[in-house]
């Protein structure tokens, strides 16, 4: 049996959202992305593809950055402490007050503009404990990062800290989630997301999802697989780029236990049969690139350090990143090679630190 018609067994036991009735009655009083309005079209649908490859040897430069978590915080009730909150905030004040520097974030993105990337993708985890007023400020912030239809966002384990926050993060943030149909993002059951820029087709995937109180855990359902395999048949079908976001690494051994991605195996499975050409992820703070086995060759998988890292030894790992992809069609594919830039300390610009081609 194909990953597909495994999935498409498992679909049908299960139920289709009896509430999208009432949630489409809803979303008339949600707060509506600047963007322009919202089409309330909730299953994707497949549509023709013209015109949109590169000229051959043309490059299409596509940033990375992930993990910012943006500080400092906001004013804290006591109240809002009541909750895994609790074990959060000790953390920022014992660890990521310190690592996790807006004015490193800051040098980053300066440079960033100047390379004037074609687009930026963002691999989740903008703020720390779910907080109303992150929230708030995490849209204003990726209002300055770039228009919308510049920006692809997916989220991460804490932008879902606690339950109701990855619901209201998505509300806020939705012009940056809202794919090329304009369907209205609710929840993680509406991921992927398909945008498609200039041959490439930008594919977003939901990992995020609240949990207990020292987990990071990451969730890929069989839902969401059945959507990913047919988006990335028909994308593929019609010669586009494929390159999909997910926060969390769908790679064994890749995040320690409480933080791994539950339902790796099934994304794997789902590659294998249908095949990318890029997977890109957040979620360790460390730069990495794995290999999964694809339709018809390996599909590299590049994981970003934290974009607010600062330069600390102590804390392993590296100092502030992004990854810069530049992507290119050829008769028979495309080609993808990598630069790594990175902020060494205070007096320091931030440099290229690494390239290589990834495809």
């Amino acid at each position: 049996m194909t990953a597909t018609g495994f999935l498409t067994n498992r679909m049908n036991a299960q139920c289709h959202y009896p509430d999208r009735q009432r949630r489409d009655q809803q979303a008339a009083t949600m707060a509506q992305p600047a963007s322009g309005d919202i089409q309330f079209v909730w299953h994707w649908q497949p549509c023709e593809i013209a015109g949109s490859a590169l000229f051959a040897g043309a490059m299409f430069r596509l940033a990375h950055l992930s993990d910012v978590h943006l500080s400092p915080l906001p004013a804290i009730q006591r109240h809002q402490l009541m909750s895994k909150r609790i074990t959060g905030y000790v953390n920022w004040r014992v660890n990521r007050m310190a690592t996790h520097q807006p004015e490193v974030l800051q040098k980053l993105l300066a440079d960033l503009a100047e390379r004037s990337p074609g687009h930026i993708a963002i691999t989740g985890d903008l703020i720390n404990l779910g907080l109303d007023g992150e929230i708030e400020n995490a849209r204003k912030w990726l209002d300055g990062i770039g228009k919308p239809d510049n920006v692809s966002l997916v989220c991460g384990n804490h932008d879902a800290y606690v339950p109701g926050a990855l619901q209201k993060c998505l509300q806020h943030w939705q012009p940056f989630v809202t794919g090329d149909d304009g369907r209205f993002v609710y929840g993680a059951e509406d991921f992927p997301y398909v945008r498609r820029r200039a041959g490439i087709s930008i594919i977003g995937c939901n990992s995020a999802r609240a949990t207990m109180p020292f987990m990071a855990t990451g969730y890929f359902r069989a839902s969401q697989a059945l959507r990913l395999a047919q988006i990335l048949e028909h994308e593929g079908a019609h010669g586009q780029c494929r390159v999909v976001l997910i926060h969390h690494p769908p790679v064994r051994g890749a995040a320690p236990g409480p933080g791994r991605l539950v339902g790796q195996s099934l994304f794997r499975k789902i590659i294998a049969a249908h095949g990318a050409e890029l997977i890109l992820h957040g979620h360790t703070h460390v730069d990495s690139i794995h290999k999964l086995a694809g339709k018809d060759r390996p599909v590299a998988v590049v994981g970003v350090p934290s974009g607010a890292q600062a330069p600390i030894a102590a804390m392993r790992k590296p100092a502030a990143r992004y990854n810069l992809f530049a992507i290119g069609a050829k008769l028979d594919g495309w080609t993808i090679d990598l630069q790594e830039f990175g902020y060494a300390g205070p007096g320091s610009e931030v440099a290229l630190v690494g390239q290589k081609r990834v495809l």
